[in-house]
């Protein structure tokens, strides 16, 4: 059983709504209970939770909180959600349930103890897709939302701030003309939050990139006001820092270089394909480009990536990413879900071209491919041959397909005994070698920094 709370309420058993109440009370008190698995919730605080000081019979509201427990209990009991009593208060007893309050918080801890800022922002990223909307959208207002979830609120705020920060460190933030997705999405949050500095400093870092110095210096210039009026203090060193740096236009403001061997495509930094097999080329990362390895080694940060890649390697065409990227942004979730479809099925393909005997990860290939082949079509193209086609239909799993359908041509191949895995310890990237004459890959740059050691 799922409860969502990050949004509008929702209970959810194996994929399907689970209506228990109408009343918007009863659900208003089992959510509360909700954010506070296993922990003792007070009658008082309920009474006050749910009710005004103005509003009814005091007395009465302990009777009519045991008869909504009575009444949630039987309701809940088939799908094994336990309310108790103890003492003064209930709990809800932790069982065959969770939340996604829960699993957001989780993950968001989990995301800031990483050290890699690409993996830290894929993870973080993923976290903050929990979120439906506001905390008990349609069930509490703002300022009962306040009350409720100020901790939740607060490691969200964290998580955003991450995600800004790891978004400039990456060159995530997509320079365009108009100050880039970036400082789009951070204007309205610093608006809310004035006095948050991470925040402010990441948009003012985005819009220097972006050419507007003049922008950034008055969201300082606004910033500074905020906190000597409401706090009165001056701004912290780090946002002191940012300022500096944007008045002297310092170069470490900038965005980061490309890596080597690599190519910018829609804002979206990919590798620079070597071999022309999009499964092979699928597999491999930033990985043996100046030791680049653990840190920003991963190019498939989010369904962008996945997308923009597909179109690059040519398995897609342009009119087909661009609605692909339309239909992310309008179903979050789902992307996030093709994404890490798209995850697991590179493994798979890995472990098939570096192990061909490994049958496990050929099934999980082969399920991928069978699914592409059901829904493929045949179509005449303009130079005149047939190829089979992937519908626009498909949804967001195309690139996922779209690939699966590239390696099951390969795994089909006695090419795919030609593939070889580059030796040194920082790549490992996979190639064809079909006169199996190639130790290293085609790079080039493995080759040389091995040659460099040997010197030593």
């Amino acid at each position: 059983m799922e409860f969502r709370l990050l949004g509008p309420f929702e209970a959810v058993r194996d994929g399907a709504p689970v209506s228990f109440s109408r009343r918007r009370q009863e659900r208003l008190l089992l959510a509360v209970l909700l954010l506070a698995p296993g922990r003792t919730v007070a009658a008082g605080r309920l009474a006050e939770l749910l009710w005004e000081p103005d509003d009814g019979d005091r007395d009465g509201r302990r009777g009519t909180l045991h008869t909504y427990v009575s009444r949630l209990r039987g309701a809940l009991r088939p799908y094994g959600v336990r309310i108790t009593t103890r003492g003064d208060g209930y709990a809800a007893e932790p069982g065959g349930w969770r939340t996604d309050a829960a699993e957001f918080a989780e993950r968001a801890r989990a995301a800031a103890a990483l050290r890699d800022p690409a993996e830290r922002l894929r993870r973080t990223e993923e976290a903050l897709a929990l979120w439906r909307g506001e905390l008990l959208d349609g069930l509490a207002d703002g300022e009962l939302r306040d009350r409720l979830g100020g901790e939740l609120a607060e490691q969200r705020l964290a998580a955003q701030e991450q995600r800004a920060e790891d978004r400039l460190r990456t060159g995530r933030d997509g320079l365009h003309d108009d100050g880039g997705p970036l400082a789009a999405e951070l204007r309205p949050l610093v608006a809310r939050h004035p006095l948050r500095e991470r925040l402010v400093a990441a948009l003012m870092t985005a819009l220097y990139r972006a050419g507007r110095q003049a922008e950034a210096l008055d969201v300082y210039r606004t910033t500074r006001l905020a906190l000597a009026a409401e706090l009165g203090v001056a701004p912290g060193p780090a946002l002191r820092d940012v300022h500096a740096k944007v008045l002297s236009a310092d170069p470490s403001l900038d965005e980061p270089p490309l890596p080597a061997y690599a190519v910018q495509v829609r804002d979206v930094r990919l590798p620079l394909h070597t071999s022309g097999q999009p499964a092979l080329e699928f597999c491999n990362t930033w990985a043996g480009w100046d030791g680049a390895r653990e840190t920003g080694a991963e190019w498939l940060t989010g369904y962008r990536a996945l997308a923009v890649w597909a179109g690059h390697l040519g398995l897609l065409e342009d009119w087909l990413v661009t609605q692909l990227l339309k239909q992310a942004e309008q179903q979050p979730a789902a992307a996030l879900d093709a994404l890490a479809e798209a995850r697991e099925l590179r493994t798979a393909m890995h472990a098939c071209f570096v192990a061909p005997t490994d049958r496990r990860a050929f099934k999980q290939v082969a399920r991928a491919a069978e699914a592409a082949a059901r829904v493929a079509e045949f179509h005449l193209d303009e130079d005149g041959l047939g190829r089979w086609r992937l519908p626009a239909a498909t949804g967001l799993r195309l690139p996922v397909l779209a690939v699966a359908r590239s390696a099951a041509d390969l795994l089909a191949d006695a090419h795919r005994f030609t593939v070889t895995a580059c030796p040194s310890p920082d790549c490992g990237w996979l190639f064809l070698d079909a006169p199996g004459r190639r130790r290293w890959c085609s790079l080039g740059t493995c080759a040389a920094r091995e040659t460099t050691h040997c010197l030593d």
